[in-house]
């Protein structure tokens, strides 16, 4: 475990400094610079960063309000609101695969993403992949659309299916799903949640979260003691998405049977 909290603080120094290098570029340069995607650690350190260094001029940017995956955008003082808005679609595009008839349903999020990393792409250079019966819709930076659309036709399971490159505003509205579930709980702590929910050892939950894989409400929590509460949002990287929706009833022995929402 403490070389793998050693890799991590590894990357995330070097994240700091990716980030430093566009806040100094677009001070220097008086225009607007932008990081690749960053998942829900990476925008917490980074974060972070801009409050230390008192940025103010900045904003995260997924394609959509709901987006899970967004890029940082550092931008001068003489760009207001609209000009930014403007610059979004110079920096992401949205890339559709319109599947075949015969394949509507077949394919699920990791087919998507398993086939973008198969073209050799690094993951930081997507975003969202939203996922309908008929295909997906997948954001990426606007430099590598065009690669994805000649190349993501010549793999098997796309080479009957249409490629094409969209603006954001053509991006589909993503319609939330939930399964229900019930867990035993004999208490409220963050790490009896993640055991539950993640299906793995006390231990295991303790590690994950210590990992910086646990976020509460976006926010990344190291404390496997800390307390849930009702309508806190968890997610835990690698495992899923979830909404301590309430607590059913309290057994005769003390555990809590808790209803949450999973994310689907």
């Amino acid at each position: 475990m403490t070389n793998k909290n050693i890799e991590q603080n590894e990357e995330d120094k070097l994240l700091i400094a990716k980030v430093e290098d566009k806040i100094n570029q677009s001070k220097t340069k008086n225009k607007i610079a932008y990081t690749d995607f960053l998942n829900m650690h990476e925008k917490n350190v980074v974060q972070k960063v801009l409050q230390e260094e008192q940025i103010n001029n900045y904003t995260f940017f997924g394609g959509y309000p709901e987006a899970e995956r967004e890029v940082l955008i550092v931008f001068p003082s003489k760009i207001d609101e609209k000009m930014l808005e403007k610059n979004y679609k110079n920096i992401l595009e949205i890339v559709q695969i319109d599947l075949p008839e015969e394949l509507y349903g077949n394919y699920e999020h990791r087919d998507y993403l398993s086939s973008v990393i198969k073209l050799g792409v690094v993951r930081n250079k997507v975003g969202d992949i939203l996922v309908t019966p008929q295909g997906s819709q997948i954001i990426v930076m606007k430099e590598l659309s065009e690669f994805f659309m000649n190349n993501l036709p010549q793999l098997t399971r796309f080479n009957k299916s249409k490629v094409t490159i969209h603006p954001l505003e053509d991006i589909i509205k993503k319609e939330l799903k939930f399964k229900e579930i019930n867990v035993i709980l004999s208490s409220l702590r963050l790490d009896k949640f993640v055991a539950e929910l993640g299906k793995c050892s006390r231990g295991k939950a303790n590690d994950i979260i210590l990992e910086g894989r646990v976020f509460i409400n976006s926010e990344n929590e190291l404390k496997p003691s800390k307390s849930i509460k009702e309508k806190d949002i968890i997610t835990i990287r690698g495992k899923g998405k979830f909404i301590f929706d309430s607590i059913e009833r309290t057994t005769k022995n003390g555990k809590f049977i808790v209803k949450v929402q999973k994310y689907v």
